[in-house]
């Protein structure tokens, strides 16, 4: 980056002092040629008022010591008068275009190179009383010639500019580039620090996606302690009572017992493998979902049949209602987010509880809610419950057989489907949790997910 920076500041340096330097020449020269007309001109109207009084034998007698040509051209265009070269030698002016404009409108003026003395001449004619011309001229050389002459001093104030440049653009690379090197260096420690007023929205993107990489190695740290953890409990309680089987230290009367614990934790461990592989799949964000008009009201109906028995296990009363609510989703994704609410929803109940689950659309979004007088959720617990195994009771979690994936699954899938989830729950009064989906999308309408997850007591 330096080495790119420094080169295009020295580019940059010699396009503007060549650029420059033509420019002067240009405008000087110019400025040179302007001067020498004007010069001419006055040459001109003088010796126009010495012919009027003196006649043709004037001309010698006139600047001959200032370099000035002075040509006498009679009404046929030939050469009266010269104070250069022999009038002999001279052809017929009567072809010229600065005699021609003289005699057209009073005066004319040209530059061009003179075939006569094999250099560039300015030329300045004016007609004469008689119907004649007068024209001075005098030598300049051109833009090029004067370049060509200009050219070593030229040369060596630019060698000099060019060197001056490449230092100027040395230190002012280093100076553009030491902030954002700094920048680069205390990413977690911004303060203080002099940051350029159009990187500050670069700086806070690049610290906020920097503390979201180190959030997410946080989380992943954790989430691996956790399924470690929660893995390592059914593990030993199976491999402790298929040991005690073996070995022959189990009593008849407890062999079955026995096997129902090792079916329990076997059970619960497949449960927390399901969960875990889903959660995955459904952090990968390149997956592909296949997304049909689901009517989330029979899946709901359908959800609250298959966990009737469950909630009767439970104690709880399981009731459903609900009219034709129509989303956008996958049939697996909408099956998940209602079992799991519904199962939380039992699972956090008392003994002689209610659940009520109802699919219903309110202005044109489905809405699926799901409500218990169970035990509900503390204030202080409600804005991490969505967290993979978070649990506000450890113990209650583990013996109703809970992963604590479950509400991380429904956050994940509410998030998935652009839509909004919503939680209600004060504790001893029970929960509700209520998912708005979006509206229908037309034919060909595309967005991003967006969820939005809020907590009410």
């Amino acid at each position: 980056m330096k080495k790119k920076i420094n080169l295009r500041l020295i580019v940059i340096a010699m396009i503007a002092i060549f650029s420059s330097a033509l420019l002067v020449a240009a405008v000087s020269y110019d400025l040179f040629r302007r001067q020498i007309l004007e010069d001419l001109k006055i040459y001109a109207r003088l010796l126009q008022n010495a012919a009027a009084v003196e006649g043709d034998a004037f001309a010698g007698h006139y600047f001959s010591g200032d370099g000035v040509r002075i040509t006498v051209v009679d009404g046929n265009g030939e050469v009266v008068s010269e104070n250069y070269a022999p009038e002999l030698k001279m052809g017929n002016h009567a072809g010229r275009p600065e005699v021609m404009q003289a005699w057209e409108t009073g005066e004319g003026k040209a530059v061009r190179r003179s075939s006569t003395l094999g250099k560039n001449a300015f030329y300045y004619a004016v007609r004469t009383e008689d119907g004649g011309v007068i024209r001075v001229s005098r030598e300049a050389d051109s833009l090029w010639s004067l370049l060509t002459e200009a050219f070593p001093f030229l040369a060596l104030m630019m060698g000099m500019l060019i060197a001056f440049c490449l230092v100027i653009a040395h230190f002012l690379t280093k100076s553009l580039v030491e902030p954002i090197g700094k920048i680069a260096g205390h990413i977690n420690d911004l303060e203080g620090l002099d940051i350029y007023e159009e990187l500050e929205p670069f700086v806070a993107t690049i610290k906020s996606q920097h503390e979201d990489i180190l959030r997410n190695a946080g989380m992943r740290q954790e989430f691996t302690a956790n399924v470690s953890h929660e893995l390592k409990t059914p593990l030993a309680a199976i491999s402790g009572y298929s040991e005690l089987i073996e070995n022959g230290m189990a009593p008849e009367e407890d062999m079955v017992r026995f096997a129902k614990e090792i079916h329990r934790n076997s059970s619960r461990l497949l449960t927390l493998i399901d969960d875990v592989i889903r959660l995955s799949e459904l952090d990968a964000a390149e997956q592909e979902v296949c997304r049909e008009i689901i009517d989330l009201s029979g899946i709901a109906r359908i959800c609250a049949g298959m966990l009737q028995m469950n909630a009767e296990k439970h104690g709880v009363e399981l009731h459903f209602a609900g009219m034709s609510a129509l989303v956008y989703s996958e049939k697996q994704m909408m099956e998940e987010l209602v079992y799991n609410l519904c199962d939380n929803a039992i699972r956090y109940n008392r003994d002689g509880g209610q659940v009520w689950v109802k699919a219903e659309t309110e202005e044109n979004r489905a809405v699926l809610t799901v409500e218990d007088n169970g035990i509900g959720i503390p204030k202080e617990h409600q804005e991490r419950i969505f967290e993979r195994f978070y649990r506000v009771d450890k113990s209650r979690s583990k013996s109703t057989g809970g992963t604590g994936l479950g509400l991380a699954i429904v956050k994940h899938i509410v998030a998935k489907n652009n839509a909004e989830i919503e939680l209600e729950s004060e504790e001893g009064k029970g929960t509700k949790v209520t998912v708005r989906f979006p509206v229908l999308p037309s034919a060909g309408q595309t967005g991003k997910p967006r969820s939005g997850i809020s907590s009410k007591r």
